[in-house]
């Protein structure tokens, strides 16, 4: 009798990972998208740009832009050199070697939910993956790497990062306490979080933005509320949680560039200027410490087994 050949186990769809988001970052990438030029995939600070209201704008603004986007992200950690960080949402990994590169965070850990973002970024960043150069100490850890998990779920130690931040990922996130929470494990005492990116101003405001852009229709965005995140940081032991509304440097300067560019006009809903003039949602920029250390019997603090 002929030995039947023995089917291969299928891949198990990741519980975490929906649908839509598992479309827009798997086989349509997003990142390859014109309106994200540059791969960075978030909506930028623009700010920074040197007469940001003079004439069109450019490609190489709207790139500038998005790093702007993670330069003032990373600016609220103070000092960086040599200091461990992580970023949840790390897609390309784009935002993982500007931290590296231009804020000597080191080592770096990229986290994204994706897998194949995660490939995406072991390719885009081989070089650095690979570790030190010959001349470095030959135990040194390599100062870039990316894991593939969910906010609610980061597979990394206690007290294992300094440095946390997240780029326009949490509008994504389903279970926002969950990754408070490990955020709040997964810092070191001394250690900071800081993210960026789009929440609803009101209750009311997040009932109503579906029936206005797209994203939050079709499940690719949670409609999350500004006063709710805040409360789920502190919830979870993170302290000093501060929230400050960037909005004025995003909404109108990124939809004045799509305007400005023919095949970009109708190609991706552009109601988010919209819903930030009528007070639906608006761009914010939290920040928090980690959480206090826990006092050990006789007075000594310690940070858990």
């Amino acid at each position: 009798m002929a030995q039947q050949p023995q089917r291969q186990p299928q891949p198990q769809p990741n519980p975490h990972l929906p649908d839509r988001v598992a479309a827009v970052y798997g086989e349509q990438d997003l990142s390859t998208v014109p309106a994200f030029a540059g791969g960075f995939i978030n909506f930028g600070y623009w700010a920074r740009l040197p007469d940001l209201a003079d004439g069109p704008l450019s490609e190489a603004d709207r790139i500038r832009s998005e790093q702007d986007l993670y330069r003032l992200v990373l600016d609220t950690f103070g000092r960086t050199r040599g200091r461990s960080a992580l970023e949840v949402g790390c897609g390309r990994g784009l935002g993982c070697a500007l931290a590296l590169r231009e804020y000597g965070l080191a080592p770096v850990t990229g986290l994204d939910i994706h897998p194949d973002q995660i490939a995406r970024a072991r390719a885009t960043h081989a070089e650095l993956l690979a570790g030190p150069s010959t001349d470095g100490p030959a135990d040194a850890p390599a100062p870039l790497a990316f894991v593939e998990g969910a906010a609610q779920r980061i597979p990394l130690p206690d007290a294992s990062a300094e440095c946390l931040y997240s780029v326009e990922a949490a509008q994504h996130f389903r279970d926002l306490p969950g990754f408070a929470r490990e955020a709040a494990r997964v810092l070191r005492p001394d250690g900071r979080l800081a993210l960026t990116t789009f929440f609803a101003r009101t209750h009311e405001a997040a009932r109503a933005l579906p029936g206005l852009l797209p994203p939050y229709a079709d499940g690719l965005d949670v409609p999350h509320v500004i006063d709710d995140v805040a409360a789920a940081l502190a919830a979870a032991g993170l302290r000093d949680v501060r929230v400050r509304a960037i909005g004025e440097a995003v909404w109108e300067p990124y939809d004045r560039y799509m305007a400005q560019r023919r095949e970009l006009r109708d190609a991706w809903p552009r109601h988010y200027l919209t819903a930030y003039r009528t007070g639906l949602l608006d761009y914010y920029l939290v920040t928090a410490a980690a959480p206090a250390p826990v006092s050990a019997p006789g007075g000594s603090a310690s940070t858990g087994p």
